[in-house]
């Protein structure tokens, strides 16, 4: 009878054991879930410039980072001055070439979620967009 209530103890204990074990390499991968998807999309710092005719572009001073190349990598987002289920804002991670006044959108999407950058695409002129030449402005005036 003594061994059967030990036996019952190691049983309860080992099952108590396993079920935290469980719960924390559960936890750990639900962290680094939500670490790699929505932390880019939670914490923005919104910088804006002049409006257009066709709405306002911005950039996160938050997301800027430096490229192996010496590039500069934002993310941007375009609000349309009407919006519609059509024409809704547009984000774009976009490479600037601060010394050629360049750029390139690496990646154009709606939803954070959905992203998918493509590191070959081509470099542009801004051809006189002032949205495009405001935001290459302010991030490499922030940059150098």
């Amino acid at each position: 009878m003594f061994e059967n209530i030990i036996i019952q103890i190691k049983n309860k204990f080992s099952s108590i054991h396993a079920l935290s074990i469980l719960s924390l390499v559960l936890s750990i991968i639900f962290s680094f879930g939500i670490a790699t998807k929505q932390s880019y999309a939670l914490f923005h710092e919104w910088v804006g410039g002049p409006i257009s005719e066709y709405g306002e572009q911005l950039w996160d001073r938050k997301s800027i980072k430096r490229n192996e190349d010496g590039s500069v990598r934002v993310l941007s987002k375009f609000i349309p001055k009407t919006k519609s289920e059509i024409t809704q804002d547009i984000l774009y991670t976009m490479d600037i070439n601060c010394f050629e006044k360049s750029f390139r959108d690496v990646d154009v999407f709606t939803d954070e979620r959905n992203s998918r950058l493509n590191n070959f695409a081509e470099w542009q002129d801004p051809n006189g967009d002032k949205l495009i030449l405001n935001v290459i402005g302010q991030v490499c005036s922030v940059e150098n």
